[in-house]
């Protein structure tokens, strides 16, 4: 079986994080750590696919990237400091 895409829903922004999956084994599938950062972004570790919202793969741009959760970045899903300006916290 396939595996199933993790939707991520923040501040009207919608990523979705595929896991790589080979052969249908779990030997062979990559390893993801998504980590809440406190006060900060999502740092995502690992060799993922993120998908627009259309369904369009963004450009690559390695392991790790920061993603957005505060809502305000301007290079929305990824983080650009923007929580930092905001003095943004995180409430969970």
């Amino acid at each position: 079986t396939r595996a199933d895409p993790t939707p991520i829903d923040r501040a009207a922004q919608r990523v979705i994080v595929h896991r790589s999956v080979h052969y249908n084994s779990r030997e062979n599938m990559t390893s993801i750590h998504l980590t809440a950062l406190p006060d900060g972004p999502y740092r995502l570790e690992g060799h993922v696919t993120i998908l627009d919202r259309d369904g369009h793969p963004i450009p690559d741009r390695g392991s790790p990237v920061h993603l957005c959760r505060c809502g305000s970045s301007a290079d929305k899903p990824f983080c650009d400091g923007s929580h930092a300006r905001t003095q943004w916290t995180d409430d969970a």
